[in-house]
């Protein structure tokens, strides 16, 4: 750790410290463990955002932010009793040292995929030899829940060896719902949706695309197409439910052209 490090942590845990104190802010003095919660839920998420944002200052103040709700959540929990910050940080770098024994003992891996079938097999043990697909919060999205589950699962070879593989699934699920979806709805298509976007959530962990982040995504431009849509409307004094359908999705194509980067070159020679 860096001088500037070592300050900037013990800054932090002065900050969180003199918030919490006798002399500090009354809405920190009344926070309790539980009431915390939903904020480093939310927390947990705008760091997620802003990972996928890309920009870098986003990332380091919102990650700040997780980092500083976690220290004071520690402290709330060490005034209850006797496990505090400095107990659950050596509780966290002890785990990190008994799971890495490729890096802190004798054994050996081969690659990523080998020290993480390895971290599984230890976290197994250690839980009493419980299924390696462990337990997972009630309230974790489904699409993270999925991914996790899957990343756990090839973690000792329940995979398929290719992408090809994983693409492969996916068309047998859409075949399957596009077989019970017609002429009438059938009872089984909810399950069959079910077994797709399982496959679909397979197939992007194979590419090393995060299906959580990437919906997020794709539910922002959404909405960013859909509000041209309304404000191009507006300028003719009509609404969507005025509109046809055509009209529409020619307002559609018209915000994913806007939205396009330029082309290199495309204004090179342009008077």
């Amino acid at each position: 750790m860096t001088e500037r490090e070592r300050k900037a942590f013990e800054e932090l845990l002065s900050v969180c410290r003199r918030l919490r104190g006798p002399d500090g802010c009354p809405w920190d003095r009344e926070q309790t463990l539980e009431s915390m919660t939903p904020y480093i839920t939310e927390e947990a998420v705008e760091s997620g955002e802003a990972i996928a944002s890309g920009d870098a200052q986003h990332i380091a103040e919102e990650l700040g932010d997780l980092t500083f709700l976690a220290v004071f959540c520690l402290e709330l929990l060490g005034e209850k009793g006797s496990i505090g910050l400095a107990e659950s940080l050596e509780l966290a770098a002890q785990k990190l040292i008994r799971r890495h024994p490729h890096v802190y003992g004798d054994a050996t891996v081969q690659d990523g995929e080998g020290a993480y079938r390895q971290w599984q097999e230890i976290k197994k043990r250690e839980q009493g030899g419980k299924s390696l697909l462990g337990e997972q919060p009630a309230g974790l999205p489904a699409l993270v829940a999925a991914y996790r589950m899957q990343e756990k699962a090839a973690a000792v070879g329940f995979d398929w060896p290719e992408t090809a593989g994983a693409l492969a699934k996916v068309r047998e699920e859409l075949g399957e719902v596009e077989r019970v979806i017609a002429p009438d709805t059938h009872p089984d298509l909810a399950r069959e949706i079910g077994d797709l976007l399982f496959s679909v959530v397979n197939l992007s962990r194979h590419v090393r695309v995060d299906p959580e982040r990437e919906l997020r995504a794709a539910l922002h431009r959404f909405r960013d197409r859909f509000h041209h849509i309304e404000r191009r409307l507006a300028e003719r004094g009509t609404t969507p439910s005025q509109a046809s359908l055509e009209e529409m999705d020619a307002l559609w194509e018209e915000a994913k052209a806007l939205a396009r980067p330029t082309p290199r070159g495309a204004h090179e020679g342009s008077a």
